[in-house]
């Protein structure tokens, strides 16, 4: 097909970015009309549901990777994007074109407006939009399956109108509190609201708290538990090797090694099929590394508490390896994120240069500066993205012989991979 007119497509854009969520009514039930106006596409699609704090991204893209590597066509849903909206919703790794993005906008749209006649709270959303979209896509692309990241928590996610065959909950930590609850249990609940009655569930390496009400969630729906922790145990070595760096993504890995083995008999996917799955995995921005102007340059998307616990154990496995302290560009939405991540970077980096990415609950200048630790003593700059990589193999960060980190915000890193171009996508 064409590519579609640039003005359609951000004319398209800015439609969907401009629609926000109205009223008391939840993501569910605004998708519940949305779903049914279509025909309910979720209905005709075999979907694995994929929930967690942090390394449900990853995950999926692990499962996507397996079931692909197993023979089957595979639907891919996860959010948010690097930089381009599309790459939320792939076939077989094959991002939504401009074009049929807006083709999809301008078939729904109309839709979108019957049902906010009748009810206005009931208008969908971006996120109900985009959820409806890879819906179609991947039932008009004749997918075989679906793997389903869900947005925000879980009980209430607009994707969580599906039946899976395996529900999967890869980590519970504290994010989104201001949605999700203070606690870990509560938290824990949200996301557990995934579980379908009777439907198979792989709980990740989770806190004690959190297990407790998973397994009780799982309980009272009749729903079979397999978790990482009993079937790996405590020794990394144990767990499954992935291409993707980190210690983290190897406990990511055995998460979707176990739903894959829920799903082995019906899907025909053997042990050897898991294995390959895991060293072929596409997802960028975590712990990768490219070179920029002949130096190493890491992009990680950790932008959490959770995250941040990650990236003390990265940073310090990166000194060690390069033996010397990095530089590092970094960003945050929200100061409960930016707390964390300000103190384990500094107690790594040489340098900080600090970047406020376009996105309105990026932190400021002024909120950056004030969590980083009286006892660093390294230089804190403020910056942009383009001052910074002003050109597609040049950082004007650091000297020649320094690596480069950037972590935080993925908003920040989708702005950092736009200015490096198609190398690093």
């Amino acid at each position: 097909m064409p590519a579609s007119d640039p003005a359609d497509y951000g004319a398209v854009t800015d439609y969907l970015f401009g629609l926000k969520p109205q009223g008391s009514t939840y993501g569910i039930d605004r998708m519940r009309p949305f779903a049914a106006a279509l025909g309910h596409p979720e209905r005709s699609l075999p979907v694995v549901h994929v929930a967690g704090t942090n390394g449900k991204g990853s995950v999926s893209a692990m499962l996507d990777a397996i079931l692909r590597a197993a023979g089957w066509r595979v639907g891919l849903y996860t959010s948010p994007h690097l930089v381009n909206l599309g790459e939320r919703v792939q076939v077989d790794r094959q991002m939504l074109r401009e074009d049929e993005l807006v083709a999809y906008a301008r078939e729904l749209r109309p839709l979108a407006d019957r049902i906010a006649q009748v009810k206005a709270d009931e208008r969908p959303s971006f996120f109900e939009f985009m959820t409806a979209m890879a819906l179609l896509q991947f039932t008009r692309k004749g997918c075989d399956i679906g793997v389903l990241e869900t947005g925000l928590g879980g009980r209430l996610d607009a994707t969580n109108i599906v039946v899976p065959e395996v529900s999967v909950i890869t980590s519970i930590g504290m994010d989104h509190c201001e949605y999700l609850g203070h606690e870990l249990g509560l938290i824990a609940r949200e996301k557990a609201g995934i579980i379908k009655p009777g439907r198979p569930v792989v709980m990740g390496r989770v806190p004690a708290e959190a297990e407790v009400v998973i397994r009780a969630v799982a309980a009272e729906r009749g729903s079979p538990l397999v978790s990482v922790a009993e079937e790996f145990g405590g020794e990394l070595g144990d767990y499954p090797a992935t291409n993707l760096e980190g210690d983290y993504q190897r406990w990511n890995a055995a998460t979707a090694w176990l739903a894959a083995k829920v799903l082995s008999a019906k899907w025909r996917i053997t042990d050897e099929i898991i294995a390959r799955g895991l060293r072929q995995v596409d997802w960028p921005g975590r712990w990768q590394r490219v070179t920029v102007g002949g130096r190493l340059t890491i992009l990680d998307a950790s932008h959490n508490p959770e995250g941040a616990q990650v990236l003390e154990t990265s940073l310090a496995q990166l000194v060690a390896e390069t033996g010397r302290t990095p530089v590092v560009i970094t960003a945050a939405l929200g100061v409960a994120r930016a707390g964390p991540l300000m103190e384990t970077i500094c107690r790594h980096a040489k340098e900080v240069h600090l970047v406020v990415p376009n996105q309105p609950r990026a932190c400021s200048y002024e909120e950056l500066e004030s969590l980083v630790p009286v006892a660093f003593k390294g230089q804190v700059l403020r910056a942009t993205v383009a001052g910074l990589f002003p050109t597609a193999i040049a950082c004007t960060a650091g000297g020649p012989q320094d690596t480069l980190v950037v972590t935080g915000s993925i908003y920040l890193l989708g702005e950092v991979m736009a200015r490096l171009g198609p190398k690093v996508a």
